[in-house]
């Protein structure tokens, strides 16, 4: 029902499907401060209302009103995802969240989607390593009974073996379509974690293991609900046509009386940089020429490292001006393409490890190493140079107008909204990262890259078409 929803948009486009929308949280360590800025305020600089509150029942609502248009978007939020799925059942948050469009006791399975479509609206939902999100747009008439529905599935589900079994045969043939009959089958999203990672919570393949799916039963659905999807571990954002006094009053009517639940401490998810580089090499029987990943342990989020990072990401990797692209690419014609990947979120919506990963697509006639020696000549070039004001400047200016520009529709402004106060404990961050973004200088780059684009904290899988003979070196 959501075919592709645990995949980022890199992966989409190579599978040729189309995905759901991803967000928020979780907490590998406590949240840090914020990343302080020292830029001054800047007319180019949109300011989004936000407003919170949080019910007694510890469910906390974020509004930002906009009447251009008389609808809303709506993002539900649950802080768990797979990093906190039981060990021995990998793929089962991605299942649960399936499980959670397959009707309530009230709503029973279709009612959801009827509702929804009916009222001239769509919804989606998906997984990530720390949360789950489900989204609605729909016009403001219908915003009562989208959180009418939404609440009732927070209640409660329908739980029973035939939709358990229906949803668990679902979910596996994702995994045959998108994973096992797709070339290169998300190696750059699934095979590189399991390779840079350390702990389960953080290395285990989240699609999930057909053993693992078959072996889900009705115990664990009841208690990953109970457990996890509770008004205290939630988020709901709402932007659109109605006023913060509306919103509350609505979804204090329907959430405000579902009691609050105990939810299991967080472990300790957090890892130390690599102190020495991992290599794996694998066959793909359906690609039709080699592709890499290269995959480094990104700082903490939040911390004086993670906007620096960020920017270094957009100056070496964010679109055909990059330095990687013209140089790789363009320049010394190595690979056919390049993009970069932030785990699978983007770079300010993860809480716990996450991975800054360059995928690319190289010529037979070279060779992975050939690809990485450009990308280490260029980070060391970094380290040595910085980056003129210039072309800072200009991978500012692209990435400002990239997160507006992801703010435009009312359904994309309230999954962030609502991703942001899960994992950070606020959602007016969204007002304070342009900030940051203009706030990064060349030297912070150039210490960025010197700690974390090293060799030692790198892991990179070279993936051969099976029928090809071993690159020669260049």
């Amino acid at each position: 029902m959501r075919p592709l929803s645990l995949l980022p948009a890199l992966a989409l486009t190579l599978l040729l499907g189309s995905a759901g929308f991803a967000k928020a949280a979780q907490a590998a360590q406590p949240p840090a401060a914020p990343v302080p800025s020292t830029a001054p305020a800047s007319p180019d600089h949109w300011h989004l209302p936000v407003t919170t509150h949080t019910l007694p029942n510890g469910l906390t609502l974020v509004v930002t009103e906009d009447q251009s248009s008389p609808t809303v978007g709506i993002s539900v939020v649950y802080k768990v995802g797979m990093r906190r799925e039981p060990r021995g059942r990998s793929g089962f948050a991605h299942l649960f969240e399936h499980l959670m469009f397959q009707g309530t006791p009230v709503a029973p399975k279709g009612v959801f989607d009827r509702v929804t479509t009916a009222g001239g609206g769509d919804n989606n939902g998906s997984t990530r390593a720390d949360f789950t999100n489900y989204i609605e747009r729909a016009p403001v008439s219908a915003l009562e009974t989208m959180l009418w529905l939404e609440a009732d599935r927070m209640k409660t589900l329908d739980f029973n073996p035939t939709t358990l079994k229906n949803q668990q045969d679902v979910v596996k043939e994702e995994i045959r379509v998108n994973v096992q009959n797709a070339p290169y089958g998300g190696f750059m999203w699934i095979d590189i974690g399991m390779l840079a990672f350390d702990k389960w919570e953080n290395k285990h393949d989240g699609y999930g293991s057909f053993e693992d799916l078959d072996n889900a039963n009705l115990d664990d659905v009841r208690a990953f609900h109970r457990d996890f999807y509770g008004p205290n571990n939630a988020v709901i954002a709402i932007a659109g046509a109605v006023t913060p006094a509306r919103a509350l009053a609505l979804v204090q009517k329907h959430f405000g009386s579902i009691p609050r639940r105990p939810v299991p401490p967080l472990a300790d998810f957090s890892e130390p940089l690599n102190t020495a580089e991992r290599r794996l090499v694998q066959s793909d029987s359906l690609a039709q020429v080699p592709g890499l990943a290269a995959a480094w342990k990104m700082p903490v989020r939040g911390s004086a490292d993670h906007a620096p990072m960020v920017v270094l990401g957009e100056v070496l990797a964010g679109g055909n001006a990059s330095r990687l692209y013209q140089g790789l690419v363009k320049g010394r014609e190595l690979a056919l393409n390049l993009e970069s990947l932030w785990g699978l979120t983007g770079p300010w919506q993860y809480d716990g490890p996450t991975l800054f990963t360059l995928f690319a697509l190289y010529k037979p006639g070279t060779s992975a190493d050939g690809v990485l020696a450009a990308v280490d000549e260029e980070v060391a070039r970094i380290v040595r140079e910085g980056v003129s004001e210039a072309e800072l400047r200009r991978v500012k200016t692209r990435m400002k107008a990239d997160w507006y520009n992801g703010l435009e529709s009312f359904l994309g402004r309230a999954d962030l909204l609502a991703q942001l106060q899960a994992m950070w404990g606020d959602a007016k961050v969204v007002n304070q990262i342009p900030a940051w973004i203009d706030g990064v200088n060349s030297a912070q780059i150039q210490r960025v890259a010197a700690t974390y684009l090293t060799r030692a904290n790198r892991s990179v899988i070279d993936r051969r078409p099976a029928a090809a003979t071993t690159p020669a070196a260049r």
